[in-house]
C-alpha cells in the first residue's frame, strides 16, 4: 500500500511539473538555438493573491528550477504579493556605496539566469523588514517589467508638523506605519529583530512635496538639533524640546531618517543586457537600484518615488540608481524620481590608493571608501590609469594580468607590463575598461535630497530632454582620488534641451556650486595642473534661476555655453555664496555664446579663477561682465 501511495504521489509531481512548464508560444528565436518560450505561471502554485501569508517558499520552488539558455517568462497573475525574511536565500555581497554587513537577505535571488523575463502585470510585492527584493547575479538578457515594489512598514519615517513653539515642536506620527518608542528623550524607530535611532532630518512642502528651500540637511532644524528631548504627549503625538535654530512650519511634513543601507530595492552585479522596465519603487532599505561590474543596462519608465496613496513624501531609496564599474551602454528613459534621500542618478567608478610597489610588476592597493570595500576590482585586460593623487593627473597606463585580494580591503594588482618609473605610494588606480557610455534623456527629476545627476564616466554622455526641480545641483561632474574615491575624468558630455526650474539648487549640499557643477576634487590645483575634465557641451536648455550661480566649472579643457535661455525667477531669495552666473577655475578652451538672457538675471558675469583671458571666448555681444581673481 505504502509503495502504491509513493508511485502514485511520484506520478502527481511529475504531471504538476510536465503541466506547469508547457511551451505556450515562440518568441526570441533570434536570441536562442530553442524556439519554444516556457512560462511559468506562479499563481499555477497557489500564491495568495490577497491577505499578507509569505510568498516566498512558493516563489522559491519556481527561481531554483529556472535554469537553462531557453527563452522563458516567469508570469505572476495581478495582485499583492507579501515577502518576509523568513525563507529567503542569503548572500553574502560586497555592495558599492552600501553598508558592509552579510548575509544579505534576497528575495527573488536569480543566479546565473538567461533569457528571462519577470513579467508582473501591475502587481504590488509588500516587503517586511531588511531585505533585498530582486538580485540579478551573472545574468544575461533579462527583462524585469511591470512591477510596484513597497513596504508594509518602511525603514524612513515621516511625520506631521503639528504645532510650535519658542521651545517645542509638535508632531503626528502614524504609530501603524512608524513604530517608535522614546527612551531617555530620544526617538527609535522599532521594528521585528531591529531599533534604529533617529539621525537626520528633511522638510517637504506639504502641497508642492518638494525639499523646503535653504532646509536641506542641516538647515532643516539648525546645528544642535540632536540636543531634543523628546516627550510623548498623547499616542501618535510627540513634543520634542529644544532651542531651535529654525523650526518647520506647520502642516508640511518631516522625514525622519534611521535605517542603515543594507540592501538595494534591485542589485545587479556581473550581469548582462539587464532591461528594467516599468517598475515602480516606492521603498527601498538602501540605495534603490545598484548596478556594479555589469553591461549594458536599460532603465525604461522606471519610477523611484514616494507612494501618494499612503501620502507618503519620501521616495525609493536613498540614490533612486547607482552605476557603479560598469560599462557598454547605460540608457534612462522616461523616467521619474522624487522624495530622495539622495541623489537620483550616480555614475561612476572606484579608485584605489597604492599601499605598496612589488616586484614582479605587482601593486598592493587598498579601498579607501568602506563603501568600496571587496569589490571584484579588476580582471585580466582590464586597462588601467595611474593619477597622481594631488594634481589628479593620470600618468600612465597598462593592462591588468591578475587581481587578488589579500582581505576585504586590500588586493594585489599584477600589471602585464612593467610599472611605471614615477609610480608612488599615495598615487592612485583607476579601472578604464569598466566606465560605460551614459544616455539619460526624457525623465524627470523632481525634488530630492541632494543633487539630480552624478556623472563620472570617461565614455561618451548624454543628458537631454529632461526636466530638473532638484534641491541642489541639477547636475554634478565631480571625480575624485582623495575622498569618495568616486573616479571618472569625463572625456565627451552633452546637456542639452533640459529645463532646469526654480526649485534647483535651492539648499546648500556638497558640491553644489551651480546649476550645473562640474568640481572634481584636486588637492593641488593651479594653471600648470593638468586639466581633469574634457568637451562638456551645455546647450539649448532653459534655466530658471533665482540665484547667481548657473554654471560652475574647474579644470575643465573645453567647455561651451550656447544657445540657452536663462529666465529670471522671483519666486525665492538669493542666498547663495557665490555671486557669478559663471564662475571657471583653471579652466580653457571656453566659449559662451548665442544665449538668451530674459528678466533681470542676477550677476550677467563670469569669474576666472586662475583662468586667463585668452582662453574665454564670448560672442554675440552678451554683455557679460569678466572679472579676474
Amino acid at each position: 500500500m505504502k509503495l502504491t501511495l509513493s508511485f502514485f504521489l511520484i506520478f502527481l509531481s511529475a504531471y504538476f511539473v510536465q503541466s506547469f512548464l508547457i511551451p505556450q508560444n515562440k518568441i526570441n528565436q533570434h536570441n536562442t538555438a530553442l524556439n519554444d518560450t516556457v512560462y511559468y505561471h506562479v499563481d499555477d502554485l497557489g500564491l495568495p493573491l490577497k491577505g499578507k501569508e509569505n510568498c516566498i517558499t512558493l516563489t522559491n520552488k519556481i527561481l531554483k528550477n529556472i535554469n537553462g539558455e531557453f527563452p522563458k517568462i516567469l508570469v505572476f497573475k495581478p495582485g499583492t504579493y507579501h515577502f518576509y525574511p523568513e525563507g529567503c536565500e542569503q548572500r553574502n555581497y560586497f555592495e558599492s556605496n552600501t553598508t558592509d554587513i552579510n548575509p544579505r537577505i534576497c528575495a527573488f535571488l536569480f543566479e546565473g539566469a538567461k533569457n528571462l523575463v519577470v513579467e508582473g502585470n501591475g502587481s504590488n510585492f509588500i516587503f517586511h523588514g531588511q531585505m533585498q527584493p530582486f538580485t540579478f547575479d551573472n545574468c544575461e538578457n533579462i527583462t524585469l517589467k511591470n512591477i510596484q515594489i513597497d513596504w508594509e512598514n518602511p525603514l524612513t519615517a515621516q511625520v506631521e508638523v503639528a504645532e510650535t513653539g519658542e521651545n517645542f515642536i509638535d508632531l503626528n506620527i502614524n504609530q501603524k506605519e512608524y513604530s517608535y518608542k522614546i527612551t531617555d528623550g530620544k526617538i527609535f524607530f522599532n521594528g521585528k529583530d531591529w531599533e534604529e535611532q533617529w539621525k537626520g532630518t528633511m522638510e517637504f512642502d506639504r502641497e508642492g512635496r518638494y525639499v523646503v528651500p535653504q532646509t536641506g540637511d542641516w538647515g532643516c532644524l539648525g546645528k544642535n538639533w540632536q540636543n531634543y528631548e523628546a516627550k510623548s504627549i498623547i499616542p501618535g503625538l510627540i513634543r520634542l524640546e529644544n532651542n531651535f535654530e529654525r523650526k518647520p512650519k506647520v502642516g508640511n511634513y518631516l522625514v525622519m531618517r534611521h535605517s542603515e543601507r543594507l540592501h538595494s530595492g534591485i542589485f545587479i552585479q556581473n550581469s548582462k543586457n539587464i532591461n528594467i522596465k516599468n517598475v515602480t519603487l516606492y521603498h527601498a532599505t538602501g540605495l534603490g537600484i545598484l548596478a556594479q561590474f555589469s553591461e549594458n543596462l536599460t532603465f525604461d519608465k522606471y519610477k523611484a518615488i514616494p507612494n501618494a496613496t499612503k501620502n507618503r513624501y519620501f521616495g525609493g531609496g536613498d540614490d533612486g540608481l547607482q552605476v557603479s564599474n560598469c560599462k557598454g551602454q547605460i540608457t534612462v528613459n522616461n523616467c521619474e524620481f522624487a522624495g530622495l534621500m539622495d541623489d537620483p542618478i550616480n555614475v561612476h567608478g572606484t579608485s584605489v590608493q597604492v599601499i605598496e610597489i612589488l616586484p614582479d610588476k605587482k601593486i598592493k592597493c587598498k579601498f579607501m571608501h568602506h563603501q568600496s570595500e571587496g569589490l571584484q576590482w579588476g580582471h585580466a585586460g582590464d586597462k588601467i590609469g595611474f593619477i597622481e593623487n594631488t594634481s589628479m593627473n593620470t600618468f600612465a597606463y597598462g593592462e591588468a594580468e591578475s587581481f587578488k585580494p589579500t582581505n576585504r580591503q586590500e588586493f594585489i594588482l599584477t600589471l602585464k607590463e612593467e610599472l611605471p618609473q614615477n609610480l608612488e605610494t599615495g598615487d592612485a588606480l583607476e579601472n578604464l575598461t569598466w566606465a560605460p557610455d551614459l544616455t539619460i534623456q526624457n525623465s524627470h527629476f523632481k525634488s530630492c535630497r541632494a543633487r539630480g545627476v552624478l556623472v563620472s564616466t570617461p565614455e561618451k554622455v548624454v543628458i537631454e530632454n529632461n526636466i530638473f526641480e532638484s534641491s541642489g545641483s541639477a547636475i554634478l561632474i565631480a571625480g575624485d582620488a582623495n575622498n569618495w574615491f568616486e573616479s571618472g575624468a569625463v572625456k565627451d558630455v552633452t546637456i542639452r534641451n533640459n529645463t532646469f526650474t526654480e526649485l534647483c539648487n535651492t539648499s546648500s549640499y556638497q558640491f553644489c556650486e551651480g546649476i550645473i557643477s562640474i568640481y572634481p576634487e584636486i588637492p593641488e590645483l593651479n594653471q600648470n595642473t593638468p586639466f581633469f575634465h574634457k568637451n562638456i557641451r551645455i546647450t539649448g536648455n532653459k534655466f530658471n534661476p533665482f540665484d547667481y550661480p548657473v554654471v560652475f566649472a574647474r579644470s575643465v579643457d573645453g567647455l561651451s555655453f550656447s544657445n540657452n535661455t536663462i529666465k529670471k525667477s522671483k519666486k525665492y531669495a538669493p542666498y547663495h555664496q557665490r555671486k557669478y552666473t559663471f564662475t571657471f577655475e583653471a579652466c580653457k578652451n571656453i566659449i559662451i555664446n548665442e544665449n538668451n538672457y530674459i528678466g533681470d538675471v542676477l550677476g550677467k558675469n563670469i569669474l576666472l579663477n586662475q583662468t586667463n583671458f585668452s582662453e574665454i571666448e564670448v560672442q554675440n555681444q552678451e554683455n557679460l561682465k569678466i572679472e579676474t581673481l
